[in-house]
């Protein structure tokens, strides 16, 4: 994969396999609660850590929108959260997440993580970040959408995460070290930076 000028970093702070999603209970821009039990489906959840200015995000939206739709017909829900701090970064603020997800065909939930707690709840690192959960709601894959980037001339096939989805739903075992998510790091509050959290 070609190297690209861009600022990117890499998710390695994830939930373990196996571990259960933690619960989360977030509005939607038009005022609707959603919580993890009401949106998840039958066969699992996918739920990615995004935002409405980030590049890498942008560059893979319309093919997370149609990966969500192939997905969701198997009982694979999606559910997407920004959690960037919207008084540095405006453009991420509920009011523009609607038309966001309105151009790119998002017709899953979009919710706004106020407080980041979720965000921090799922050790999230970077937009997008891609958490796959089994029917059990145990995280089955965390890692990139595909081996595309910004820039980088690569296709953008959800290669990596359609084949996750694949073999969870037929009772294979999750890839031992898949390839982490890269993308801009969380926008975090000043002063309420996570741990694992390194300024570059």
């Amino acid at each position: 994969m070609k190297r690209i000028a861009m600022a990117e970093v890499r998710s390695t702070f994830s939930l373990r396999p196996g571990d259960s999603a933690p619960a989360f209970r977030l509005p939607a821009p038009d005022g609707a609660m959603h919580d993890l039990q009401e949106i998840r489906g039958t066969e699992g959840l996918l739920v990615i850590f995004a935002c409405n200015h980030c590049p890498f995000v942008i560059h893979l939206a319309a093919e997370v929108a149609s990966l969500a739709r192939e997905i969701g017909a198997s009982g694979v829900k999606t559910v997407a959260i920004s959690s960037n701090d919207i008084s540095r970064y405006p453009q991420d603020a509920p009011e523009h997440m609607s038309s966001f997800a309105t151009e790119y065909g998002w017709d899953f939930p979009y919710l706004f993580d106020e407080t980041q707690a979720v965000a921090k709840a799922y050790s999230a690192a970077c937009t997008p970040d891609f958490f796959l959960f089994d029917s059990e709601l145990r995280l089955y894959y965390s890692g990139q959408f595909d081996d595309s980037r910004p820039k980088s001339g690569t296709p953008v096939t959800g290669a990596d995460l359609r084949a996750a989805v694949k073999s969870m739903l037929a009772g294979e075992p999750a890839p031992e070290r898949p390839y982490p998510s890269s993308g801009c790091s969380i926008k975090w509050k000043i002063g309420s930076e996570p741990s694992w959290f390194a300024p570059r």
